[in-house]
């Protein structure tokens, strides 16, 4: 799916501290596992799915977004267009048609042979040491542990992992709104401490029994923010000290600096005059130059911030250059 927009965090992190609606905010869905997944549903599941409301061509199982499915069935008719079959598939809870692209079958011997099993009545009693039959059994035993464990479970999003996103976009509001370059873990205390205080009480309505205390709570949340920003490149630490000091990537200037004195130098050589400098040999130049720490992810980050300042274009294949 192509998304026309970009949320803010603001935004994501309202909709975070919101209530389930009847259908999950579109910018929620990739916190499900099942959307990116090809769901093995049943036809006749399939064609009860609503349509959302958000965005065209998604639809809902149980609070699951779904824009692809897996199917498993005796394919009942065929009829072949200038571009594409299209199959009738029978599962034995109801028939829906199938599309294949020709151009995605240009690899098969014949366009009959699609993933679409090809029930065939048998009367033999014998055990037959059949494939094709192995697939379809193990595909319709795993299909009701699906349903059981997964689908017919509705979407519950993790109060830790939601507190934790909303950490991230506290301290990423702060670092943008103060043009923070570089800070102390104890520095951002005191702004995550309002999260802490109302996720204790929140759990103390809940389940009002014996935890760990507020000042362990903001320790652990503000470590895992950290680790997990660290991880994403937002942040990285130059030096790694007992002094725990973390540099915010975009607001480094002497390594937006180093990064682009690596490009506009190393571009003006042969080697990389025409397709620019891979981001692997920047990634080294820059950990020889400036700091081991830089991870990948940083630079990535990084990367992407001269490109939409147009200090630096990209040439494809994770390459740059300058103008």
């Amino acid at each position: 799916m192509t998304r026309v927009w970009s949320p803010s965090m603001t935004l994501i992190l309202q909709l975070l501290s919101t209530p389930l609606l009847a259908e999950l905010p579109s910018v929620l869905w990739g916190l499900d596992p099942v959307f990116s997944a090809f769901p093995r549903l049943y036809v006749r599941d399939i064609q009860d799915m609503p349509e959302s409301i958000q965005v065209p061509g998604i639809y809902f199982y149980n609070s699951h977004p779904v824009y692809r499915v897996d199917v498993l069935g005796k394919v009942v008719y065929k009829r072949e267009r200038e571009d594409f079959f299209c199959y009738g598939v029978d599962d034995g809870t109801g028939v829906i048609n199938c599309l294949c692209w020709k151009n995605e079958l240009s690899d098969s011997p014949s366009p009959s042979s699609v993933s679409f099993i090809m029930c065939v009545p048998c009367m033999c009693p014998d055990k037959v040491n059949d494939p094709v039959m192995s697939v379809q059994i193990a595909w319709m035993m795993e299909v009701p542990e699906l349903y059981r464990q997964c689908y017919d479970k509705p979407l519950q999003l993790n109060s830790t992992s939601t507190a934790l996103n909303k950490a991230k976009g506290i301290i990423l509001d702060f670092c943008e709104e103060k043009s923070v370059n570089r800070f102390r873990p104890y520095d951002l205390q005191n702004i995550l401490q309002p999260l802490v205080s109302s996720q204790l009480q929140t759990t103390a309505a809940d389940q009002p029994v014996a935890g760990p205390s507020a000042c362990q709570q903001l320790c652990q949340l503000l470590k895992e923010a950290l680790d997990t920003l660290e991880k994403e490149g937002f942040i990285y630490r130059k030096v790694k000290s007992q002094d725990q000091v973390y540099n915010v990537t975009t607001q480094d200037k002497d390594l937006l600096i180093a990064v682009k004195c690596i490009i506009r130098e190393d571009s003006a050589k042969d080697k990389y005059a025409v397709k620019g400098c891979h981001i692997l040999h920047i990634l080294s130049a820059v950990r020889q130059r400036y700091s081991l720490n830089v991870s990948r992810a940083a630079l990535e980050r990084l990367l992407s911030f001269l490109e939409c300042s147009s200090d630096i274009i990209s040439t494809g294949e994770n390459r740059y250059t300058v103008f």
